[in-house]
């Protein structure tokens, strides 16, 4: 580990808060250092209050801030004697604690100080870094593990033992701290939790802990090369017989447990692999987490293998103390399993949006190489489950849970949308992804819209759906991203040449019903027995045409593969209704926002019927021009609650059609 400080851009930063922040940012780029939102910085000063009094301030971090991107803002500025008065209780109970830095907040538009601002408070030095370093974790995650940190830092850090983060942890410190800390001393390990540096600037602080975790990488590097060969296989790729519908079907069990829809993403890269195909990985996986800071981000323990009844009730046999803590008003965490390493597939991360998912798959591949780093030193030793049970039933997440809103309506599921890269279908797909969905867009073109690529909850496929090949593998790739299939809106399609039938040949007519039929067709048979094993139930929402009901002259193959398409809608409902899928069509009507309707169309439909275009777009009784986002909206609430015992249904989205009413 090198340090990332650029003398010339660290020269031209002319604050200490300034300072802060770029620092911050340089441990914040290393994931081996620091993993979304984890650890945290500080720097003391002073500031003059209304009353022209300078108060000694302590700027920390604050909740919600990631320190690879935090700016200024993010530090909360806590008078520091209120924090150093807090250190010398006896007893404070986190909830108490959070409570007291919202009190010696100076600035009531910051963000909530971190946990650990006491502890910060009582270290006494101007600039303090901390991390979870993976190196020093390796280390200190072993049976002898107070010897190698011993052996490799010396007289250079103090050491605590591991105690929950919070007041407890601060208090201790201040405790500790002055009678170990020396001349020599630069940092200070706490066990199975993290390091600390500090320094009279911000960038010896910085420098400090990049130069102890080097140590520690040096330290493991040459305890493994000597003690154990350097292995160079890797695992086996997973097989072809883990196909979507095994990984839907454990999603379903997952779901069942946590009691909500979630989401799975599958990661199979060659680490995972060799790790999951370890003969002891399971036993490696049951023992914990890396470090306390993970038990919050993943939630779980790993699950090993598919049986996820099993461990369910292994996991409430466990945590038998449930039963008291309901009793004392206690959120009570689902049992489902957020980590699952499969042999023959990988690791299986859940969660309730693609983000949380992601964010537990990534920890988890640290604590891989965690574990396989500290397995070659001695062996793998986590927390106990004591430590584990009071982190994840901790004051302050439980408070949080307390806190926590109303998930969105689709949190945790899935939606598939077809002709997503423009007009009704990005619509609909916008749409799901506003009420939480993870959505799988294919379109023949390349989706382009900036704000659905950044969002983790959107897959984006190139795919010709009229390529039955193309639509299978495309399917595959959507479920190992998001885990199955719960929503569908089936929206691609083309509107052909304006040819009266008499000029109609055979080549154009199949070419309309190859994409608006025949396509359709392969989707629904694949999709069916990932949507049977949707947690809600499947919902199928196809998009229809006014011409089915009232069908215009020059358009007679889009006429009738619509026709065909609702008619085909209609005997799904019928087939899928005991599968809990329901299937319902929307029929809109001059949605002129859409790749349907090019200028020629519009021009030769308005001349048609003797019209401006302005005129022809508000042709109904209610005189409004209806939008692809209108078409997107009701689709998505056909698949909520409100349309929960609806099914087979045809409703019209046209501001009224004198031909169809």
């Amino acid at each position: 580990m090198k340090s990332l400080l650029n003398e010339t851009d660290y020269e031209q930063l002319t604050d200490d808060l300034a300072r802060r922040v770029y620092t911050s940012r340089l441990l914040g780029r290393d994931a081996t250092l620091v993993l979304h939102g984890g650890g945290n910085t500080s720097v003391k000063g002073v500031r003059r209050n209304i009353f022209g009094e300078d108060e000694e301030v302590l700027y920390i971090k604050g909740s919600g801030w990631d320190l690879a991107t935090i700016e200024a803002p993010g530090f909360a500025p806590v008078r520091l004697s209120h924090m150093l008065r807090l250190a010398q209780l006896e007893a404070l109970t986190d909830i108490e604690m959070a409570n007291e830095l919202r009190v010696a907040t100076l600035d009531p538009a910051a963000p909530a100080p971190s946990v650990e601002a006491i502890l910060h408070a009582v270290l006494p030095y101007k600039w303090v870094d901390h991390s979870h370093a993976d190196a020093l974790i390796a280390l200190t995650n072993t049976p002898h593990g107070l010897d190698h940190i011993r052996a490799c830092f010396g007289d250079s850090v103090v050491v605590i033992p591991y105690v929950m983060p919070g007041f407890i942890l601060a208090r201790e410190v201040a405790r500790q701290f002055p009678a170990q800390h020396t001349d020599k001393t630069i940092g200070m390990v706490l066990m199975n939790h993290g390091l600390f540096t500090w320094g009279n600037t911000a960038r010896e602080s910085y420098e400090r802990h990049i130069e102890l975790v080097a140590r520690a990488e040096q330290y493991l590097q040459a305890q493994v090369s000597d003690a154990v060969p350097e292995s160079t296989s890797t695992g086996t790729a997973p097989t072809s017989a883990v196909h979507a519908r095994d990984i839907a079907a454990l999603r379903a069990d997952v779901s069942k447990a946590a009691g909500v829809p979630m989401l799975l993403a599958t990661y199979s890269d060659p680490a995972i692999l060799t790790f999951v195909q370890r003969p002891d990985a399971a036993k490696l996986s049951q023992q914990g987490p890396a470090t306390p800071d993970h038990v919050i981000r993943t939630k779980r323990i790993p699950l090993f293998g598919r049986d996820v009844a099993r461990y369910v009730e292994e996991y409430k046999a466990y945590y038998a103390q449930n039963a008291a803590g309901q009793a004392a008003g206690l959120v009570i965490l689902d049992p489902a399993p957020r980590i699952i390493l499969i042999p023959e597939l990988g690791l299986i991360s859940a969660g309730r949006s693609a983000k949380d998912a992601a964010i537990g798959a990534e920890i988890y591949q640290h604590t891989i190489d965690i574990i396989t780093r500290a397995d070659k030193l001695e062996g793998w030793q986590a927390l106990p489950a004591r430590d584990i049970f009071e982190m994840e039933y901790w004051d302050l997440e439980q408070a949080k849970l307390k806190r926590a809103g109303k998930p969105a309506a689709f949190a945790g599921e899935v939606a598939l949308v077809t002709g997503a890269a423009s007009g009704i279908g990005k619509a609909c797909a916008q749409s799901m992804l506003a009420r939480g969905a993870a959505v799988i867009g294919l379109d023949l073109q390349p989706v382009r819209d900036a704000a659905m690529l950044k969002d983790k909850n959107f897959l984006g496929i190139e795919c010709d759906i009229t390529d039955e090949t193309a639509v299978l593998n495309a399917i595959e790739a959507g479920v190992r991203r998001f885990g199955g299939l719960d929503l569908m809106v089936l929206n691609a399609g083309i509107f052909g040449k304006t040819v009266p039938i008499s000029g109609l040949s055979l080549a154009e007519w199949d070419k309309v019903m190859r994409v608006n039929l025949d396509a359709n067709v392969t989707l629904l048979r694949e999709a069916h027995p990932l949507l049977k094993l949707a947690p809600r139930g499947g919902r199928v929402v196809i998009i229809g045409s006014k011409n089915v009901p009232a069908p215009g002259p020059g358009v007679a193959a889009y006429s009738a593969s619509k026709a065909a398409l609702t008619q085909l809608a209609r005997v799904t409902a019928l087939e899928w209704g005991a599968d809990r899928i329901r299937i319902n069509v929307l029929h809109p009507n001059q949605i002129f926002d859409t790749g349907l309707w090019t200028e020629e169309a519009l021009n030769a439909r308005a001349a048609h019927y003797g019209l401006t275009v302005e005129q022809y777009k508000t042709n109904n009784v209610l005189k409004v021009e209806i939008t692809s986002r209108d078409v997107g909206e009701l689709a998505a609430e056909l698949c909520g609650p409100l349309f929960a015992k609806t099914t087979g249904a045809q409703i019209p989205v046209d501001g009224g059609n004198d031909r169809v009413i």
